[in-house]
């Protein structure tokens, strides 16, 4: 193919607007992550959709996210929740919560879903009972620390669901000038490692680029 990143990109679209199209709800936290200035690095709608798919077939009714941003990956986790469902995403930045909140709260979501304003690790360290499922979409020179807490917080046959962790093939050498690459690629090597998960990374490239989604299951 004469632009293979075209293409790719033309597939996603495609694929998304079969399968993921955004409602006012999700175009409306798009426009409002990038009239606050915040990096707009959030789930593509396939990605969206991906985790929220993902989030119903294990009957998720506790969800843990880390990472908030504008709140757009929340609504999709929020809304995979049955009624009286829980979850509860950490944000670091006041700014962003800020944003994630004003999200959650045009999708009527402000009573299942709380953002926690502070550091993923402080916050993950201070939560106990059993999580269906854990999305980490944060720094990723934080995520082996993340994956520690993870491992603890999520039920056995539970998922631990990681966004970013090929970084346009920079796991394959990551740098010592990249954080970024040497968090994923060690979160990675944890994950085909740890006696307690069953894991696979998922190739993706598309409109957000070329990356990847780790998906883990706690065994029973």
């Amino acid at each position: 193919m004469a632009d293979d990143g075209r293409l790719f990109e033309d597939v996603d679209t495609y694929i998304n607007s079969l399968f993921a199209v955004e409602d006012g709800v999700l175009s409306r936290a798009i426009e409002r992550t990038k009239a606050a200035g915040l990096p707009e690095i959030q789930l593509s709608p396939g990605q969206g959709k991906l985790v929220y798919l993902l989030a119903k077939l294990i009957g998720a009714k506790r969800i843990l996210e880390v990472g908030t941003l504008g709140g757009y990956s929340t609504v999709w986790l929020g809304r995979a929740l049955p009624e009286g469902g829980e979850l509860i995403s950490v944000e670091l930045d006041p700014d962003h919560v800020a944003v994630a909140r004003e999200t959650l709260a045009d999708a009527g979501l402000e009573g299942t879903c709380q953002v926690i304003e502070g550091k993923g690790l402080d916050v993950m360290s201070t939560l106990t009972g059993d999580f269906d499922m854990v999305f980490l979409d944060a720094n990723k020179d934080g995520y082996p620390a993340y994956l520690k807490q993870a491992i603890r917080l999520v039920r056995p046959g539970g998922l631990i669901v990681a966004d970013n962790v090929v970084r346009e093939g920079a796991v394959l050498e990551p740098s010592k000038v990249d954080p970024n690459a040497i968090g994923a690629a060690a979160f990675n090597q944890a994950l085909a490692s740890h006696p307690q998960l069953e894991a696979i990374v998922l190739q993706q490239v598309g409109i957000k680029g070329h990356d990847g989604l780790a998906i883990a299951r706690v065994k029973d």
